[in-house]
């Protein structure tokens, strides 16, 4: 058999055993089950026939934040092409009717999809990309701008080091991903400045995420004593990096030894009760905490795993390295779908918009974890970006294709995979030279009255200490 024909007899092998898995084969139809359906309509507001109604505007939402021109101008002209090819009668390119129907749109519906997406996919992840045969939940936070109206600055204040009038309202979120699938969990949004707005409160704010038996991932700012405490009562596991507060109190000479820069040592209480905790909650929390803590690359890590003998130091230390994850997982939400910058006026929209990226988000990661079975990879292996550029293809063609074709679809998502390449480093500076313009150190109000009394400003030689 020469290997043309092996390639082509395996690949029929693998759709085979694709349609035959119980976990794939409900992967393939999550998008189109019933259970969603379910779930829209059970989100869905009362409405009346319109020209957008909320089906088709929340498709067209996630179309224009998937697009590299997202403007809304971009998606009704898209809709008023595809209205002509279909037949149907022409509609005004007008965007008022549509930013109306965005503005209906309730956030429980985006919020809920994007939620039920997360959940159904990690309650159907295969048992192989498990860790230890247990889930493993990273946590971090992340900020994002937005125009810069009246509205907006009141809901999200921007940072205290920036004048007023020079800088943009700036929100903070705090996500929890699936470490097996990359599935955004959930996600709780608020201001960067001011009362709600600290990374551990919204963490609070969502840890009804963890079930007992999960493994939660996370930098130092989240091993306070109170949220392990917490954790260790609802059966949650955590590996962290030990926080700033005791670093300088890390002795491995004290408490129990497990090994080599490895031991159990105790925590106690804090005295001072925090403002956010009640009294009830401060007098019921346990009076000292057993952790344990090793030492793994420059960096002490602590976990409420204690057995040395089920839990090596090697593993953990392994696992923590996962981590990293999270930070591309938001590297893809905001550069590769671009929510860095969301461009809603309007507080109540900015929450709309930031979910309806997140929503796209998980889409792609269904459509991965689809691709990763059918190659029998694992989806952390496979290129996010890759798989979005063959999906934004296909969509204009998807309501023509078989489901041989869309299985199909799927295998060259599952062909790119991303690079393993460990201690990878680079600088953090540009080669290619800006722009010299200066920058704006006063509101923009005040610099056009300047323009038309003085004149626009010489331009500025860009030296190379700008460049870093």
């Amino acid at each position: 058999m020469n290997t043309t024909s092996y390639a082509i007899k395996y690949q029929r092998k693998c759709l085979s055993n694709y349609q035959s898995s119980c976990d794939s084969y409900s992967f393939f139809n999550l998008l189109t089950s019933e259970d969603l359906l379910d779930k829209v309509e059970e989100l869905l507001p009362v409405h009346r026939e319109r020209l957008f109604p909320p089906t088709e505007t929340l498709s067209m939402f996630l179309a224009q934040v998937m697009s590299s021109d997202s403007s809304c101008q971009n998606i009704v002209n898209k809709s008023a092409v595809q209205r002509l090819t279909d037949g149907l009668p022409m509609n005004s390119t007008h965007t008022g009717g549509f930013c109306r129907a965005r503005k209906r749109l309730p956030l429980e519906l985006i919020k809920g999809l994007a939620q039920h997406l997360g959940n159904e996919l990690d309650q159907k992840a295969p048992k192989q990309w498990l860790w230890k045969k247990r889930k493993v939940r990273i946590v971090d936070g992340t900020t994002v701008t937005m125009p810069d109206t009246e509205a907006n600055k009141q809901a999200f204040p921007q940072h205290q080091e920036q004048s007023p009038g020079i800088g943009f309202p700036i929100c903070r979120i705090v996500g929890i991903t699936s470490l097996e699938s990359g599935m955004l969990l959930n996600a709780a949004i608020g201001p960067l400045k001011g009362k709600g707005g600290s990374e551990q409160r919204l963490l609070r704010d969502i840890q009804d995420t963890l079930h007992k038996g999960d493994i939660l991932l996370g930098d130092a700012l989240f091993a306070t004593y109170f949220f392990m405490a917490n954790m260790i009562d609802k059966g949650v596991d955590i590996l962290m990096e030990q926080h700033g507060s005791r670093q300088r109190l890390v002795d491995f000479r004290t408490g129990k030894s497990l090994g080599q820069r490895d031991h159990l040592i105790h925590f106690e209480k804090p005295k001072i009760r925090p403002d956010w905790l009640s009294e009830s909650a401060y007098e019921s929390a346990p009076d000292t905490l057993q952790i344990r803590e090793f030492k793994s690359k420059g960096k002490t890590i602590v976990t409420t795993m204690i057995c040395p003998k089920r839990y090596k130091k090697a593993d953990l230390s392994t696992l923590y390295t996962s981590r990293w994850h999270v930070e591309l997982d938001l590297r893809n939400i905001k550069t590769t779908l671009g929510m860095s910058v969301v461009s809603c006026k309007t507080p109540e929209m900015i929450l709309k918009e930031i979910w309806v990226y997140l929503l796209a988000y998980n889409l792609l990661r269904l459509l991965m974890s689809q691709s990763a079975l059918l190659t029998r990879k694992l989806p952390r292996q496979l290129s996010f970006k890759h798989c979005l550029q063959l999906w934004l293809w296909a969509l204009p063609m998807l309501s023509y294709m078989e489901e041989e074709m869309i299985v199909k679809l799927h295998l060259l998502m599952g062909e790119q995979q991303v690079g393993n390449r460990p201690g990878r480093i680079e600088p953090r500076s540009v080669k290619r030279r800006r722009k010299s313009y200066a920058l704006l150190t006063i509101p923009r109000h005040v610099a056009r009255t300047t323009i038309i009394k003085s004149g626009h400003t010489k331009k500025l030689k860009c030296s190379s200490s700008d460049l870093i």
